[in-house]
């Protein structure tokens, strides 16, 4: 059955395949920017530690790099109020990637 879909206004209709929809899993975020654009490299760290694979690379304005932040912001304030606090990892614990160069 065909069905049209049509956008609300202010809305924008995103398409996406099974494979988009299932998503990547990524523990380790590489983050680059100079003046125009900042560079954003997921990668998943074998549990091995020795090798990773590239899974995308987003880049992004700098407008739209703080709109991230502030989005991912307020939905980690909202997941700890409902579920408590996030640990980063358990302590002691390794974390993948810790050591491949990440400034604080």
């Amino acid at each position: 059955m065909d069905e049209k879909q049509v956008a609300q206004p202010g809305q924008v209709q995103i398409k996406a395949d099974e494979k988009e929809l299932q998503g990547l899993y990524s523990n380790l975020v590489m983050i680059q920017h100079h003046a125009e654009e900042f560079t954003l490299n997921f990668v998943y760290i074998f549990p091995n530690g020795t090798q990773g694979k590239l899974l995308s690379s987003v880049i992004v304005s700098p407008g739209h790099a703080k709109r991230i932040w502030r989005a991912l912001g307020e939905n980690i304030a909202r997941f700890e109020a409902a579920y408590g606090p996030i640990k980063e990892g358990p302590e002691g614990a390794p974390v993948p990637g810790a050591n491949i160069g990440f400034v604080q």
